[in-house]
């Protein structure tokens, strides 16, 4: 016979109302990727047309797996690991490979933080001169030839890299609502603002409506190529910070009565839009660079490292007001990778203090310490460059792929858990869910994945990485990846120290017991 008996537990923090999650979310998913990577693939693979696959994929896997992490987040009140434990405890170690991901992740792309922050000063004298790519590699990273591993430190890059971890961990340490929160509320707005300003100086820029032209010109054609729609799945997947676990975390911070899928359609939206406002402003730019340089726009287009640290330099260096134009850019940069770095952090040091039933601060110590070493030991030295790209590429396109796999189909077909998670999300949710997100879910997002996952495998099985040696990317790709499966198979056969249910949220520690 069940009798149930309402029990007090401890306290969890939790945001202090919806509003902050919302921006916290939206911060997570507004990267680095938003302002360079988006305009370059929508532009290679049809630009306008491009916009159809691109919301074809937000609809039908970008939001409902946003709603996924949001549902067990929220249900299961707890970080990855413990809420994918909550769900089954064989399915703890899924939550542990996310940890194991965010934490390698965060390690480069902090680096990419610091870059940021010195070319923000660096554009108010366009110290990078006539060459932006001479001086970027040479003079400012100092990168050896070579694929090598050296223990160089460049002061330049060490520095600025040292103070952008401790603000990353200052904010941690203060906690979800004074740290975290606070942030977005202060960084969020500042970007938006920023980069309306940046968007509007580009438009006015002579030449720049062709740039736009070039960034919206539809090749319909292009609609019959599966790796257009491919490619746009792929980005969207990339974007809106899913299966990372940080939606996860974040999600477990919230009251029990919070409006889930009207806050993933709001960050889902606000990511898309935020993404296509970055093309025009981009392509603004661009068209101006075409223009001085008297070559079509195809010809100047470039995405990544190369866009923000190359091509946008030399717009500065040619335009009128080019120091703010800069200023504007790399604050952006600044901005946008702070937040995101912010909810990486966050997904390692949640799980480690549930873990350990250790304190915030006590886990912002233990975890960012080593977090900060491995980062400055391995990427602001003088062959930091080759091992940050193999790594982002490994971690990117197999590591956060397969954890996405996995996942999905763990929770859909082994567990069948996904009637229970949509019946969660309607009953605390303004927009009702049907059977069209399970199919989203089950169907096409493990299919559309799948595809992606072997057809990036054959690939570098077959033609290795950017003509790396070997045994380079076997050791900072294949091993590191197979690394990350092995940590969090072990660390889910490790005992929790502190009880599971007193990870509960403040606003809900009343709880039922079923005895």
């Amino acid at each position: 016979m069940q009798h149930t008996r309402t029990v007090e537990q401890p306290g969890r923090e939790a945001w202090s109302c919806r509003s902050v999650f919302i921006l916290a979310a939206i911060g997570s998913a507004v990267g680095l990727g938003n302002i360079w990577r988006f305009p370059y693939v929508a532009y290679e693979n049809g630009a306008g047309a491009f916009i159809i696959p691109y919301l074809f994929a937000l609809l039908t896997a970008g939001i409902p797996l946003l709603f996924l992490d949001y549902a067990i987040g929220h249900k299961f009140r707890a970080s990855a690991p413990l809420a994918f434990r909550r769900l089954h405890k064989r399915a703890e170690f899924i939550g542990w490979w996310q940890v194991g991901i965010c934490f390698v992740i965060a390690a480069y792309y902090a680096v990419i933080v610091a870059w940021a922050v010195r070319y923000t000063f660096f554009s108010v004298t366009t110290a990078w001169g006539d060459d932006p790519e001479g001086f970027l590699f040479t003079n400012f990273l100092r990168q050896q030839d070579g694929a090598e591993v050296g223990a160089t430190l460049v002061p330049g890059v060490a520095i600025p890299l040292l103070f952008v971890w401790l603000a990353v961990l200052f904010a941690l340490a203060l906690g979800i609502q004074r740290g975290i929160g606070r942030a977005n509320k202060i960084f969020v707005p500042l970007l938006i603002a920023a980069f309306l300003a940046l968007v509007i100086r580009s438009l006015f820029l002579p030449g720049s409506l062709e740039g736009v032209s070039a960034f919206f010109t539809p090749d319909w054609n292009v609609l019959r190529e599966p790796t257009v729609w491919i490619a746009a799945y792929g980005h969207i997947f990339f974007s809106v910070s899913v299966a990372f676990g940080i939606m996860v975390t974040y999600s477990s911070y919230l009251k029990r009565k919070s409006n889930l899928t009207g806050s993933g359609l709001v960050v889902g939206f606000a990511n898309s839009g935020f993404e296509i406002l970055a093309g025009v402003g981009v392509f603004a730019a661009l068209g101006y660079m075409a223009m001085v340089a008297s070559v079509p726009v195809d010809e100047v287009v470039s995405g990544g490292i190369g866009l923000a640290f190359i091509a946008f330099p030399q717009i500065i260096s040619a335009m009128p007001g080019g120091a703010l134009f800069g200023v504007l850019f790399f604050g952006c940069l600044v901005f946008a990778g702070y937040t995101s770095l912010i909810s990486l952090v966050q997904v390692v040091i949640a799980a480690v203090q549930e873990k350990l039933g250790i304190s915030r601060v006590a886990a912002v110590v233990g975890v960012g310490t080593p977090m900060a070493l491995v980062s400055l030991a391995l990427f602001p030295t003088t062959t930091g460059v080759n091992v940050l790209d193999v790594v982002d590429k490994f971690t990117n396109h197999l590591g956060i792929v397969g954890v996405a796999l996995v996942s999905v189909v763990t929770l859909s077909w082994v567990l069948r858990r996904l009637p229970e998670l949509q019946a969660h999300l309607n009953s605390v949710s303004t927009v009702q869910l049907g059977k069209p997100w399970i199919i989203c879910v089950s169907v096409i997002t493990p299919a559309v994945i799948g595809t992606m996952l072997v057809t990036e495998l054959h690939s570098l099985l077959k033609d290795g990485y950017s003509g790396l040696p070997t045994l380079f990317v076997g050791t900072f790709g294949w091993a590191l990846q197979a690394a990350l499966i092995i940590f969090a198979l072990v660390a889910a056969t490790l005992p929790w120290r502190a009880p599971r249910n007193e990870f509960l949220p403040a606003a809900a520690s009343q709880i039922e017991v079923r005895t």
